[in-house]
């Protein structure tokens, strides 16, 4: 189970580097894609405020990452339950507010994490 959890923990921080990537860096080409509903000429002038929310995904993804460096077990066991739980809550807002995809593409792969992680 140890295993397991360590592998959802890492595939929901990598998906949070990817979400950051295309977030800061390839807003204008990537964002396009994901986010269809959004009018092509909304990109270029939301670049900074999009920019601005990957960094806080790189952030989400730095703290499931520091979980796998701490050598407390019970320690790294809490900041990444922490850090899978600030992960769900911006899943459930987003698809509140934006796109009910996002919880499904958020928020379900870090419940899977947060259970397998509590249940090991």
């Amino acid at each position: 189970m140890e295993i397991v959890s360590k592998i959802l923990i890492g595939l929901v921080a990598v998906e949070h580097l990817y979400i950051m990537y295309f977030e800061m860096f390839a807003w204008e080409t990537i964002g396009k894609k994901t986010f269809k509903t959004l009018p092509e000429q909304l990109f270029a002038p939301t670049k900074g405020l999009a920019a601005n929310q990957g960094l806080y995904n790189g952030f989400l993804a730095a703290g499931l990452i520091w979980s796998f460096f701490i050598s407390d077990v019970h320690w790294a066991d809490n900041i990444a339950v922490f850090f899978l739980s600030c992960v769900i809550v911006a899943g459930v807002y987003g698809a509140l507010s934006a796109s009910k995809k996002i919880f499904v593409t958020q928020a379900c792969p870090a419940i899977v994490a947060l259970i397998v992680l509590l249940l090991k």
